[in-house]
């Protein structure tokens, strides 16, 4: 049977990204997000609910998110989860917690134009963005070949 483990959020963090090191000098950071849900009900009535997930992140994007990320900038991660069991000290239960481990991050413009900023910010480099050519094109994160660079092929090799 075939397992699959992955995770996709686009939320907004509650509080500033925490980093620290491992004692081999590896960055990890705690991510907290706030991901909303809005529907209406069968009387049709707007119903909201926020749900929170702690997210941890390992090497760059930790120290990414800890350079880039504040309080309140929406981000979208992609990941797995993990759960996380241990013993509590103070009452001798089991306890457990489920947390996202990122494994991609995209940072997300807050739309506001203001505050924390936007953009997209990754290792590769930025093109400017002040042609409006530029600006129209797929989403973020697409890899679709412009029109005018599909050329159909009439010998498929299969």
């Amino acid at each position: 049977m075939a397992n699959l483990n992955k995770v996709m959020l686009i939320g907004n963090l509650t509080r500033d990204p925490e980093l620290r090191h491992t004692p081999k000098g590896t960055a990890v950071s705690e991510i907290s997000m706030a991901i909303n849900r809005v529907w209406n009900n069968d009387q049709g009535q707007k119903q909201e609910e926020t749900t929170f997930v702690e997210v941890t992140l390992w090497g760059r994007q930790a120290e990414l998110a800890q350079q880039y990320l504040v309080k309140g900038r929406p981000v979208y991660i992609e990941g797995r989860l993990q759960l996380d069991s241990w013993d509590d000290k103070e009452t001798g239960k089991k306890r457990s917690k489920l947390r996202v481990i990122g494994e991609n991050m995209q940072f997300l413009s807050s739309g506001s134009g203001g505050g924390a900023g936007g953009g997209n910010f990754s290792e590769r480099p930025q093109q400017s963005s002040s042609s409006p050519q530029q600006r129209s094109g797929p989403p973020q994160g697409a890899s679709a070949a412009p029109a005018d660079e599909f050329q159909e092929e009439d010998d498929i090799p299969f």
